[in-house]
């Protein structure tokens, strides 16, 4: 994603006091570029520098100098723009933040994100359902260093990623429709998680010991040779869980395994890099899928998924082509009551995911401009889901057949052109999509962003941004104890608009935003309570849902605002209000459209105490507007909540010493979901030893 503007050698070319940002407007000028200082607005409360790479290459046997200037390649627009240049607000999570954050899992790392609602089941990323302003889980995209790897049967087991927490990069947050960025699917928006090989061959392992049983062993080694770069890493996790069931056993342990081998080769034509990866746990569900009329608290549920993915990039020549095709693979067996297949038969799904996707941009005299487009194949086999299959599929290791499934391909082209004039930046476009599986025909979804810089510390913006969603087999298809689907579910439809402003210094970074999103037949599980012991959940189209919302965003970088005390380093505030104008009647009950964060405020604080020891802490108020029925009967409404997670860290080049304590104040009567208890302090020690080669 990073752009790379090549530099014709006149006579001079002078840097001083850069911080390594990139201009791919420079790249248009055919004089002398001189700059002594240079500041600009970006994105987040992050540095680039923080997150970038810069690299200066000299080739003796010709007279052009190329140089890499490491600003962030950010996720949007087709086209490749840098940080400061990009005309929609993208949220970026640096390695700094991941490093210093008192989590376990990307899960639990997004609850940061002011913008995010992470509705958490279990404890450790056992199982999370992640939504952006007002939506649901299955409405956003979830990428892997730009591959969609969204399961089509259902979006709660998304997160079972197989990078390590520690490998990740950075996370990309684009909040709004990304249709024609990430195709149809990112209805109400897409996080993009970013990982790439060491640049030096080095190795590190890390232990951690915790709470309830819980115990942690990762380990990475990496291998780089000029052009070529290797990594591979591993890690076990396995944790007794905080609860158990009304018998007696436990019913939220967890185990799990992962690994991931990444590589990449890079010369000065061409860019390419792949991935392959694992990711296989099993976890007890408690009362996850539990209601009134069906009390079991042990559950259990077992994910194997498979991920791979090519990319290349071209560097020289009129078109930058960049090609990838990718395969998924998604296993699930679900257990209402763990280990008794004869008092309900386990649930087995297997779905394959292909996908071969072409994206192309030029430069011109009007500016740059993208196109490209995708094939998608998604095909799934089931005990549960779909229509009968003409010939029975043997499920694996076991003495029982896939005797249902479905499968479609979505086709999707779009459009994209970005033009930069002074302190303008305009970029439009529109994609196009259709699905087999489906009646519809080729449907079109335009978007629009603008932003003006005022000066070199102020930003105005504004978007209009739209997007279509298929519904996932779940939602189609299900019709288990108490849950009743429709097939005859209609795609979604987002149309979204956008304004806001925003101030960017060395030392200040702020951001006031306000957004409404227009929805149509929107997808939900409803339950009429009125019909008492007969009453289920039905998922259904509702009509149009308003949206509207308030975003604020403070980050303060406290060491350049004070140099006379080392002890705080970073403040971060920010709040995010939404409302929606779609209410129930008062015997219906909402799982998940309905039930959205209406308030939601983050902190967080990153002090240096002594030498090498630091502390960081966060804290998060939710509000979140809905209500359940308990296992009795009863409804109660959703209780403001406040959860605070502290780190303490010991670091030096060779290793790092940490105690991590979740929930330091010990809420244990907060409800996330309905009927599932959550755990009250959870403390995690650990050590991270490196070692460079």
């Amino acid at each position: 994603m990073m752009y790379k503007p090549f530099f014709l050698k006149r006579e001079v070319l002078v840097f001083r006091h850069f911080q390594r940002k990139g201009y791919s407007l420079f790249s248009c000028l055919g004089r002398e570029v001189i700059i002594s200082v240079l500041s600009v607005a970006t994105l987040s409360s992050t540095k680039a520098a923080g997150i970038s790479d810069e690299m200066w290459r000299v080739d003796s046997a010709q007279t052009t100098k190329e140089i890499w200037l490491g600003d962030v390649g950010v996720t949007g627009a087709r086209a490749p723009l840098t940080k400061s240049q990009a005309v929609r607000m993208v949220t970026v999570l640096t390695r700094d933040d991941i490093q210093a954050a008192p989590v376990q899992s990307v899960n639990d790392l997004l609850k940061m994100a002011v913008g995010i609602d992470v509705r958490q089941r279990g404890a450790l990323g056992a199982q999370t359902d992640i939504s952006i302003r007002g939506g649901t889980q299955e409405q956003i995209t979830i990428l892997l260093n730009g591959i969609n790897v969204c399961d089509p049967q259902t979006a709660h087991n998304v997160m079972d990623l197989p990078v390590d927490l520690s490998e990740i990069v950075r996370i990309e947050v684009l909040e709004g429709p990304a249709g024609r960025t990430y195709g149809t699917s990112s209805l109400v928006g897409a996080i993009n998680i970013v990982t790439h090989p060491e640049r030096n061959s080095s190795g590190n392992v890390t232990i951690e010991g915790g709470s309830f049983g819980y115990a942690k062993v990762h380990a990475r080694t990496n291998i780089m040779n000029r052009h070529w770069n290797n990594q591979l890493s591993g890690s076990y996790m396995r944790s007794d869980g905080f609860s158990r069931s009304k018998a007696g056993s436990p019913n939220t342990d967890y185990s799990g395994s992962k690994g991931f081998y990444q590589g990449e080769y890079d010369d000065e034509s061409v860019h390419c890099s792949w991935h392959f990866g694992i990711a296989d746990k099993g976890w007890g569900s408690s009362t996850f899928y539990a209601s009134p009329k069906w009390q079991a608290d042990d559950q259990y549920e077992h994910t194997t998924k498979f991920f791979s993915a090519v990319q290349a990039e071209t560097k020289k020549g009129v078109f930058h082509l960049k090609p990838s095709i990718y395969w998924n693979q998604h296993r699930d067996r679900y257990e209402g009551y763990r280990g008794q297949s004869e008092k309900m038969l386990y649930n087995y799904n297997r779905c394959n995911v292909y996908g071969i996707t072409l994206n192309n941009y030029f430069d011109w005299t009007l500016g740059r401009t993208a196109f490209g487009a995708e094939i998608r194949n998604e095909d799934l086999v089931s005990g549960n889901l779909g229509e009968p299959l003409s010939k029975p599929r043997h499920i694996s290791g076991t003495d029982r057949d896939y005797t249902l499934g479905i499968n479609r391909t979505n086709l999707s082209a779009h459009l994209e052109h970005n033009v930069i004039f002074n302190r303008l930046t305009v970029s439009a476009g529109l994609v196009t999509t259709k699905c087999t599986q489906s009646d519809m025909d080729w449907q079109v979804y335009p978007g629009i962003d603008a932003s003006y810089r005022f000066t070199d510390h102020w930003k105005a913006f504004a978007s209009y941004n739209s997007s279509l969603r298929l519904p996932s087999f779940t939602e189609m298809y299900y019709k288990l104890q108490g849950y009743a689907a429709n097939p005859h579910l209609k795609p979604e439809e987002m149309r979204a608009v956008e304004v806001g402003v925003q101030y960017a210094s060395s030392a200040i970074q702020a951001k006031a935003s306000f957004y409404h999103h227009h929805g149509r037949n929107m997808i939900d599980w409803i339950m009429d309570t009125s019909l008492g012991q007969n009453a289920v959940w039905e998922s259904v189209n509702h009509t149009r849902i308003n949206t509207y919302g308030a975003e604020i965003d403070l980050g303060l970088d406290i060491q350049q605002l004070w140099h006379t005390q080392s002890i705080l380093r970073k403040l971060h505030i920010a709040y995010n209000y939404t409302e929606q104008d779609k209410d129930l009647e008062e015997h219906l009950v909402s799982q998940y459209a309905l039930e959205y964060l209406r308030h939601k405020l983050v902190m967080q604080l990153q002090t240096h105490l002594i030498s090498k020891l630091d502390l960081c802490l966060n804290y998060r108020w939710q509000d979140r507007v809905g209500n359940y029925t308990d296992f009795a009967g009863q409804p109660h409404s959703y209780k403001p909540f406040g959860i605070a997670d502290a780190r303490l860290s010991w670091t030096t080049t060779s290793h790092t010493l940490y105690v991590e304590a979740n929930n330091i104040l010990n809420n244990r009567n907060y409800v996330d979901y309905g009927n599932v208890p959550q755990p009250g302090t959870w403390i995690v020690a650990g050590c991270k030893f490196t070692f460079p080669q």
